[in-house]
């Protein structure tokens, strides 16, 4: 049996490696295509101002990128370093994926940001727009392969176990690649992205509004920004309508863990809207109901039914039993790979092999399996509710909060009149920090909502760890928590500095003027 207290920091060290990644990831995302829509303009107006626009929005974008390719990188070395049997029994489907985003779209991302920084006097208009095209396409090809990895941990198709091998194998490449989990995962995912590009351009162009400076270079970086920001927090709300619709299809138990659905509910299920979780007992002691949405939203129809926990655990329980048969089979195999009986239980039961090694956290000979530890198993199917409850809908709640202030932002610059708004621009202003915050909600409402499974349903997160010592870890830990707090730092520091020089930083002394203006 391997240390609770081993899973637990490796579990930390490597979501404090992507939460901090994470902070750089949404904004890369997002800025790149805001660059494509300005410098577009300037290649079809020849206006100057907005060629500065792409250079200066472009500078900002290029620390963001740099310091997030440096947390990126150390991220995958610990699937290697930290979660060796993880990538040892399912590094045939989930390194594919990696691969291809090195190959395809990061050193494709990486060309081309060299290009756009040091090409704007040796390529002409087009050929530099054709390069920050480019840019901005790598960057979501390199999103779409590593959530289409992602989606595979929350989805687990086109593999299956090969006792011969004791791992998992590929078995339909294009079942990994179209994914519905991975799909709605990925334009979800980079629609948040955009959303915070938008935000971050459209909160800084505020300042310099507020300030009196720069201002016509900031009034038409504020409209880009509303126009691009409204169309992607209504693509983030729609699509997060198709996440909620993949989960409910490949994750039902994620599902009712973030509605706090105890009880299966005649269809169509309500959502709650509030509620207070008591896991304890099993049901919410307090709720405010919505008839009908959670139901629509998770199924699509008016007739099919949500399990809620009681029964997922129910029906768990069933396939631990099943499992635990798999596991049997398994061990005669592995020492008798002849065997045609063992063969043929093992392939009876194979769907349930992971349920049976949910065990393994409690017991290495699964001979001495009781009830009483069945029934550990069976509840640790299900996360923790109220987490999963409240960090959803605060990121749905920050979502409807972004969608407001962003079709606010676009009628007064439709209007002509934002300039003249102080509360609006100090509104956006202050706003600045909500989509990293929805952000961070959303990924840990997406992982800690797949637990206790690194893949779901396949390998339980406890048996997916490397053999290290606990002392290890924490030094670790706080290594990267220190590295990752300095980086952090030094961007916010390069980031508000470039910031309050303003476009007059570009040394072309163009808006060196417009101060107070």
């Amino acid at each position: 049996m391997v240390s609770e207290q081993l899973v637990d920091l490796s579990r930390l060290q490597f979501a404090a490696t992507a939460l901090y990644h994470f902070l750089f990831v949404p904004l890369t995302i997002g800025m790149v295509w805001l660059l494509v829509i300005m410098e577009s303009v300037y290649v079809m107006t020849g206006k100057t101002l907005y060629k500065d626009m792409t250079r200066f929005w472009g500078k900002l974008f290029g620390i963001n990128f740099a310091l997030g390719v440096t947390t990126g990188i150390t991220l995958e070395f610990q699937f290697g370093t930290n979660w060796a049997y993880y990538s040892h029994y399912v590094g045939d489907i989930f390194g594919a994926p990696l691969a291809i985003e090195g190959l395809m779209a990061f050193f494709l991302e990486s060309t081309m940001i060299g290009l756009f920084f040091f090409g704007w006097d040796r390529l002409s208009r087009r050929q530099h727009l054709m390069v920050t095209t480019l840019m901005a396409v790598g960057t979501n090809l390199s999103a779409l392969w590593i959530l289409i990895a992602n989606g595979w941990m929350q989805n687990p198709v086109g593999a299956e176990f090969s006792f011969v091998t004791m791992r998992m194998e590929l078995t339909d490449f294009w079942a990994v690649v179209f994914n519905p989990d991975a799909q709605a995962k990925f334009v979800h995912t980079v629609s948040a992205g955009y959303v915070t590009g938008a935000m971050f351009v459209l909160s800084i162009s505020s300042w310099y509004l507020l300030k009196g400076r720069d201002v016509e270079f900031a009034k038409r970086s504020f409209g880009i920004a509303a126009a691009f920001g409204f169309a992607s927090v209504c693509s983030v709300i729609v699509l997060g309508d198709e996440s909620g619709y993949t989960v409910g299809e490949a994750q039902q138990t994620k599902l009712a863990a973030m509605e706090a659905m105890w009880e299966t509910e005649p269809a169509p299920a309500p959502f709650n809207l509030v509620a207070i979780p008591n896991e304890a007992e099993m049901k919410n002691d307090f709720a405010i109901q919505i008839p009908w949405v959670m139901g629509l939203i998770g199924t699509r129809s008016v007739d099919r039914q949500i399990p809620g926990i009681r029964e997922i655990k129910e029906k768990n329980r069933l396939r631990i039993v099943s499992g635990i048969e798999a596991v049997k089979a398994l061990e005669i195999l592995r020492r008798q790979p002849g065997d045609a009986a063992a063969r043929a239980r093992f392939e009876a039961h194979k769907a349930d092999l992971g349920f049976g090694l949910l065990l393994r956290k409690y017991v290495n000979d699964i001979d001495l399996v009781t009830p009483a530890l069945i029934d550990k198993a069976m509840h640790d199917t299900v996360p923790r509710v109220a987490p999963m409850f409240w960090s959803f809908r605060l990121m749905v709640a920050l979502g409807f909060a972004m969608l407001a202030l962003f079709a606010t932002a676009l009628w007064h610059s439709v209007k002509g009149s934002f300039a003249a708004r102080p509360w609006l621009l100090r509104w956006a202003l202050f706003s600045l920090p909500m989509p990293w915050l929805a952000c961070e909600v959303g990924w840990f409402v997406a992982e800690y909502g797949r637990q206790p499974w690194t893949i779901y349903g396949v390998l339980p997160t406890h048996l997916s760890v490397s053999s290290l010592s606990v002392e290890s870890l924490y030094g670790s830990l706080a290594g990267f928590v220190g590295f990752y707090t300095v980086l952090l730092v030094v961007e916010m520091y390069l980031m508000q500095r470039f910031a309050r020089q303003g476009p007059g930083s570009l040394g072309t002394g163009r808006y060196a003027n417009e101060a107070h203006a």
